[in-house]
């Protein structure tokens, strides 16, 4: 739906997003049926340059004729530039109401967004009536990078960026051969084990241009597809940055990334009791209370009704 301010926005949770190359229609079924809180059928790197005419059909007859039931659905269209970009957007958004995003790959300044969201708006007037489709950014260049704040502000239609490490490991030119992985050559003699990334100012810039924008930061792929201690950690550390979600591209990694961007027993319980104390505190004509030697107050209601609503129930105390 949009806001009364004109931004697409969702109360759909956003953990796991499922990569789906367009030209394996074997899978789109799979992934309809998955435990994917969203799913992306890629039109770009998953399909070769000779596939790209057939893959498009395939993802729109897909979108039409599969159940995705409350699933964020969207299309990785190929860049803009790109011999496909415009029939793309043009055939997909008119032929498939039910589509949520389009995900455009290498965003590098808000003139791409416009440009795309300019696009959408002449499509949507003459399709009539149909969802709005929002627009999810894929930062994986340095120049995208430099530019993020303004690509996660550029335009209403912006609902989440996402950040492609492989091309962007490809450009900064970095000796890694796993996306996802920590590179042990940037450890320094003496460091603590497993507490550097040398990603991490990039993780950092993306999630604070987005919770800045009012838009969902969602984290790369865990390229190792059997390694769930990798891509546990991966996720948890991406999630302490501040992270909603992040992308998969194997089912099997679906669980691990759904329970990790879920709210635990524990900090369920810890909002039940926040809002609990501050009840009673406001009760008694106070703004705050303490609770363990903590102070508890605003910003901490705030977030426990925020965990909540992450976890399926009813925040409004």
């Amino acid at each position: 739906m949009a806001s009364a301010a004109g931004r697409v926005v969702t109360d759909r949770r956003q953990r796991s997003e499922l990569s789906v190359p367009a030209s394996s229609g074997r899978f789109f079924a799979k992934a309809a049926a998955s435990d994917a809180d969203a799913v992306v059928l890629d039109l770009e790197d998953g399909v070769a340059p000779d596939r790209k005419e057939a893959a498009r059909a395939a993802a729109i007859a897909a979108i039409n004729g599969l159940d995705w039931g409350r699933r964020i659905l969207s299309v990785r269209v190929n860049g803009i530039g790109t011999p496909w970009f415009h029939r793309d957007i043009v055939d997909v958004a008119e032929a498939c109401p039910r589509l949520d995003r389009i995900v455009l790959p290498k965003a590098e300044e808000a003139f791409d967004i416009r440009f795309l969201a300019a696009l959408l708006d002449g499509i949507e007037r003459a399709r009539g009536p149909g969802r709005r489709i929002g627009i999810a950014a894929l930062v994986e260049t340095p120049k995208g990078v430099g530019k993020v704040e303004e690509i996660a502000a550029a335009h209403p239609r912006v609902e989440t960026v996402i950040f492609g490490l492989g091309d962007y490991m490809a450009e900064m030119r970095t000796p890694d051969d796993t996306v996802g992985l920590p590179n042990p050559d940037y450890a320094m003699p003496g460091d603590p084990p497993g507490l550097l990334d040398q990603w991490h100012y990039t993780l950092a810039r993306i999630a604070n241009a987005c919770r800045a924008a009012g838009v969902l930061p969602i984290d790369a792929v865990y390229a190792d597809y059997r390694d769930m201690a990798g891509l546990r950690a991966s996720a948890r550390r991406s999630r302490a940055l501040g992270y909603a979600g992040k992308w998969a591209i194997h089912p099997d990694q679906l669980p691990v990334i759904n329970e990790v961007f879920a709210p635990g027993e524990a900090r369920i319980a810890w909002a039940h009791k926040v809002l609990a104390l501050l009840a009673r505190a406001e009760a008694e004509g106070a703004g705050a209370a303490g609770e363990g030697g903590v102070m508890v107050d605003t910003v901490h209601a705030w977030m426990a009704r925020e965990i909540l609503q992450q976890a399926g129930e009813d925040a409004q105390s």
